[in-house]
């Protein structure tokens, strides 16, 4: 175990300070569908909070803005404590209409400006619109900083490429220990941009590329041999430094307090070397530029 936690350092634009935020925060996708009572999700959030897992994220996605409604209410009283992110759609992200979409989107979570909005994936509004709206909202102090989700080796080309396009905080992209594609190309080229990494479904979980990582022998003996659950070293993988740096921000779902509680964790669990080439092993990297997994 680490003395403390990691934390990931999240570059300022103009005015704003250099954060550092924890190297694992909450997500909320499938929240707000009835999959989970609404008051076991509300306090969920909260308890991650409570136990340092600071920074939220969301999209007007989730459950068709349910899931800003959840986090709104987990949010109710201590607005200060939280990291707030979410997500505008595509074609949602026009000059005008980027600025109703996040107007509507503050109104579901219960406050007056988000800490990150990011466009969820790239779509056919020219990004030199996003970028305008993106501005004028930071301008309006509705948003702190702008981001992006699911944008490519080439797409993040060309938005760095735009007047403004540099000041993108961070590019959230699937990650975990069974789809490392995005080392090859992606992260070595946001590392030299100086631009964080948010990892979406960092236990393989969700969407049509769930993998059931939880139950493979290596894995599992790997994560009884450090004595931890299979959850937190996936977790304590997804977050480990890569040439050096600490840049990766994975954001799990999490519903009972027994999970919350490994999440939160995980920030203090140390993996061997030993460990590390056991899990390379038997998940290799590739070895040449891979299309970018995306649920």
């Amino acid at each position: 175990m680490t003395p403390s936690a990691p934390r990931v350092a999240l570059a300022a634009p103009d005015s704003e300070p250099v954060l550092d935020l924890p190297a694992i925060g909450q997500g909320t996708w499938y929240m707000g569908e009835g999959l989970a009572p609404r008051s076991d999700e509300v306090r969920a959030l909260q308890q991650g909070l409570e136990l340092g897992l600071t920074l939220i994220d969301t999209a007007e996605m989730y459950a068709d803005g349910g899931a800003e409604e959840v986090v709104g209410e987990a949010l109710a009283g201590r607005r200060d404590q939280a990291f707030l992110v979410s997500k505008v759609y595509p074609w949602n992200a026009g000059r005008d209409s980027a600025i109703a979409a996040c107007e509507r989107s503050l109104k579901r979570l219960g406050t007056d400006h988000l800490d990150l909005y990011l466009l969820h994936w790239p779509g056919s509004i020219p990004l030199e619109e996003t970028l305008e709206a993106f501005e004028r909202l930071r301008e309006q102090g509705k948003i702190r900083r702008f981001g992006i989700s699911n944008f490519d080796v080439d797409e993040l080309d060309s938005l760095v490429a735009l007047p403004g396009g540099k000041k993108c905080a961070v590019n959230q992209v699937l990650y975990h220990l069974g789809s490392r594609g995005i080392e090859h190309a992606l992260r070595p080229q946001m590392q030299r941009l100086g631009m964080p990494l948010m990892a979406y479904c960092p236990l393989a979980q969700a969407g049509q590329l769930r993998q059931d990582l939880f139950g493979h022998p290596v894995v599992r003996e790997v994560a009884d041999g450090l004595g931890i659950t299979p959850a937190q070293l996936l977790l304590a993988w997804a977050i480990r430094p890569l040439n050096g740096r600490r840049d990766v921000i994975a954001i799990p779902k999490a519903v009972q307090p027994q999970h919350v509680e490994q999440n939160a964790a995980a920030l203090r669990v140390e993996l061997t070397d030993e460990a590390l080439a056991r899990l390379d092993a038997a998940f290799p990297a590739p070895g040449r530029k891979v299309p970018l997994d995306i649920v």
